[in-house]
């Protein structure tokens, strides 16, 4: 026989573990009507679609805050650095490109069919001594590298200035959100 415990009394009250304390995961209702659905459907009744889902046609708030923060950005005054990357041509773009790519030790995986300014943001985005690219537009973190004295490429800039369908979002942050 276990000896007994011996109970101060010094006021402090002793934890119950009852039925009443009892804390349970809680069951959302759709969820079971949705299997009592699928366990008594009948064939007559056609099956679900997925294009009777309705889609979200509002972009994510990330994404909103992005492009906010690009329009501000191209809507400056240009600087000294935009009419440089401006005087860029596509021969100039594609050189930075072919010596970046020489750099790499082993070749991108799942680029086949991305065309090369898609490739040079991406680089950028994937390049950490920039800073960090989440929740942030592309132009806007050049341009704080800059200030910065990072040394941002500037064909990275002239992609972004001149790519009227490039996005603004970094691929990455797409991704993760």
């Amino acid at each position: 026989m276990p000896p007994r415990r011996r109970t101060a009394n010094n006021g402090q009250s002793t934890l119950a573990f009852g039925s009443q304390a009892r804390v349970t995961k809680p069951v959302t209702a759709p969820q079971t009507k949705a299997l009592d659905s699928l366990r008594t459907k009948s064939p007559s009744t056609p099956e679900p679609q997925l294009s009777d889902v309705p889609e979200t046609s509002k972009p994510h708030v990330a994404e909103l805050v992005v492009r906010q923060q690009a329009t501000t950005e191209v809507q400056a005054p240009y600087t000294e650095e935009d009419k440089r990357a401006l005087e860029l041509n596509k021969q100039d773009i594609w050189r930075y490109w072919r010596t970046q790519d020489e750099t790499r030790l082993a070749p991108p995986a799942h680029q086949e069919g991305i065309d090369m300014e898609e490739k040079i943001l991406r680089h950028f985005d994937l390049s950490s001594q920039y800073g960090p690219c989440i929740g942030i537009a592309r132009i806007k973190r050049w341009r704080r590298a800059n200030q910065l004295k990072l040394n941002p490429p500037i064909e990275v800039l002239a992609v972004l200035l001149k790519g009227k369908d490039t996005k603004q979002r970094a691929y990455i942050d797409e991704l993760l959100s």
